[in-house]
């Protein structure tokens, strides 16, 4: 569902805030700006010299026999890709393939208040690149350097220690990673009134202890840190490139990686290098060096990742030789086991102004589902015409099209004729449950050999009863928080009563799934109603099955994969921390075990 350039500049002069800061990046032209450090102002020019359009690559100049080949070509400058390109390039050279461009002048992606037009934003030059599950659900992906951290709602929190020990990573090598991630780029957040109400009513209804601010995983109700500072600008992976070595890290942008190149003339093959697209849809061929221990890492997350691998010729026999694919190894596994949270939220109307909040509070509890909210995306234009899940603000109107005339263009037809909509029946905020751990599981295929084409997305929400239980417990949690003390005193509204919040929610036009409205006595039938994403999907590439422990994958030299594809379970309460964590963990690690004591990390 592509809605062009006249789409994403209508979200754009819909709100001042947004012309005022594109007017002054205009202006500023060129000298587009970045954050030091220090908090400086700088040209991110000036700050990330290695970062550059990938037309400016000279494939001509980058052969197998010459010092331009790479120690290593990472895929993907998301999440996991930029802390581990910056690790790397300590020590050797590095190339860094991203297919979006930069997040430093995007006001979409810098600050949270556009956070909703960011996601609802898509354009072909979009940092977010929609797609829709064959389950019916809205979802995005990351297309921009930083990856997800440049789109998400910006909580960071921690793995559990039980997690790190279940991924056999080193216990103190993990916790030297996390505070490098954290010492750059991540903040207390300041507590808005909504986050103060929900942390408060969680306490009241015995989610308890109260653990303060902290970035541990523990039992109880906390506030977690964000990569959006005191201003509300969102700081993303991105910035960790500051800590590299520039002279031996070259960045690429819109570069779209076609395939990775292998020779198969041994017992096994082997990774030599990468196709890639430019800007322009020029083709290039990066080269790997020859050197040992020179690798090929795929970073491009659980949807890219697994989705590269069978560009490539790495995957199910069957499925690739139906798109006339040369099969280089079958493992039937790769793109299998994907999983994603369902998250079902309800909708808290108030009869006061709420201050826009993301994530910051947290109910973690041992009914195995987490509790969080948001607020305050439903007072702009922009808002209205959104339907984006947490961000959404379909809520509290009903839907006008019936099941089976929900295509996209009826879709987007409701969006724009819901401009005129006093945005006073949107004023309140979202209560979200997200199941911890689903067993539900589903998978991805190709659909063309293109790689800009999205592959098909299944992911079998609430397929595993065990799943639908859990929801139907964290649906009445949240009711338990919408009718205690504190969260009436501060919404100043009359106590809604649960069927009627239900209401409210499942007629709202969240996804693409049949409603059944008149069966909201049913939480079970509620929770498959209004499912939808909160982002934190993974899978495709497991440990056992397509990678060894060491990342490395199975049946093939010289190539490994390191992202969310590789996990079973979504770490923590939100996974951001634990991907860049992942990315400078295995950059040390690898760097460990290629130089030892001289790495010096």
């Amino acid at each position: 569902m592509e809605y062009g350039n006249s789409h994403s500049k209508r979200y754009h002069r819909s709100s001042l805030f947004t012309c005022l800061i594109s007017l002054f990046f205009s202006l500023v032209g060129k000298d587009q700006l970045a954050f030091s450090a220090a908090g400086k102002w700088v040209p991110w020019e000036d700050r990330y010299p290695f970062i550059r359009e990938a037309s400016s690559f000279s494939s001509s100049s980058n052969n197998a026999n010459n010092n331009k080949a790479y120690d290593y070509i990472i895929v993907g400058g998301g999440t996991a890709g930029c802390p581990l390109a910056a690790t790397l390039s300590q020590k050797f050279s590095v190339l860094l393939l991203e297919r979006g461009g930069v997040p430093f002048a995007n006001a979409n992606v810098s600050f949270m208040q556009n956070f909703h037009i960011a996601l609802a934003d898509t354009s072909p030059s979009s940092a977010s690149q929609y797609f829709v599950s064959t389950d019916g659900v809205f979802n995005s992906r990351a297309r921009v350097l930083g990856g997800g951290t440049c789109i998400n709602a910006g909580f960071y929190t921690r793995a559990g220690p039980s997690y790190i020990k279940k991924a056999g990573w080193d216990s103190k090598l993990v916790n030297e990673s996390y505070p490098w991630i954290e010492k750059q780029i991540v903040h207390r957040p300041n507590l808005a009134p909504w986050q103060r109400a929900v942390r408060d009513s969680l306490l009241e209804i015995g989610i308890s202890p109260f653990n303060g601010f902290t970035y541990d995983h523990i039992y109880g109700t906390k506030v977690g840190g964000t990569i959006f500072d005191r201003f509300g600008r969102r700081h993303t992976a991105a910035e960790l490139l500051a800590s590299a070595n520039p002279k031996k890290l070259d960045v690429l942008v819109h570069a779209t990686v076609q395939k990775i190149d292998f020779d198969t003339s041994g017992k096994k093959p082997r990774a030599v290098g990468v196709i890639f697209k430019d800007e322009n849809g020029n083709q290039h061929k990066a080269f790997l060096s020859k050197r040992k221990g020179s690798e090929i890492i795929v970073s491009s997350g659980a949807i890219g990742s697994p989705h590269i691998l069978m560009l490539s010729g790495i995957g199910p026999k069957a499925e690739l030789e139906k798109l006339n694919i040369p099969v280089v190894l079958d493992n039937k596994f790769v793109g299998q086991g994907m999983s994603d949270n369902p998250l079902n939220t309800i909708f808290v109307p108030t009869n006061r102004h709420v201050e826009q909040s993301l994530i910051q509070t947290v109910g973690i509890t041992k009914a195995g589902v987490y509790i969080e909210a948001s607020s305050g995306f439903g007072q702009s234009g922009d808002s209205i015409r959104c339907n984006h899940g947490v961000a959404s603000a379909e809520i509290g109107q009903l839907s006008t099209i019936p099941p089976k005339q929900r295509t996209f263009e009826a879709i987007e037809a409701y969006r724009r004729s819901k401009k005129n909509i006093p945005h006073e029946l949107f004023r309140g905020g979202f209560i979200l449950e997200k199941i911890a751990t689903p067993l539900s599981r589903g998978n991805i295929s190709l659909v063309t050999t293109n790689a800009d084409d999205n592959p098909s997305i299944t992911f079998n929400y609430f397929s595993h009863p065990r799943d639908l239980k859990r929801c139907v417990d964290g649906i009445r949690i949240v009711e338990k928080i919408a009718k205690s003390k504190h969260f009436t005193n501060y919404t100043q509204c009359d106590k809604e009563t649960l069927d009627k919040l239900l209401n409210m929610s499942v007629q709202a036009n969240v996804n693409l799934i049949p409603k059944h409205t008149n069966n909201t006595q049913s939480l079970e039938q509620f929770c498959k109603d209004t499912v939808i994403t909160i982002w934190h999907y993974h899978g495709g590439c497991h440990v056992g099955k397509v990678i060894a422990p060491d990342y490395r994958v199975l049946g093939v030299h010289r190539l490994r994969v390191i992202d969310g594809s590789t996990f079973e379970e979504s770490p923590g309460t939100n996974p951001q921390a634990t991907v860049m964590m992942m990315g400078r963990y295995m950059g040390v690690k690898i760097l460990r075990e290629r130089l030892g004591r001289t790495a010096g990390l």
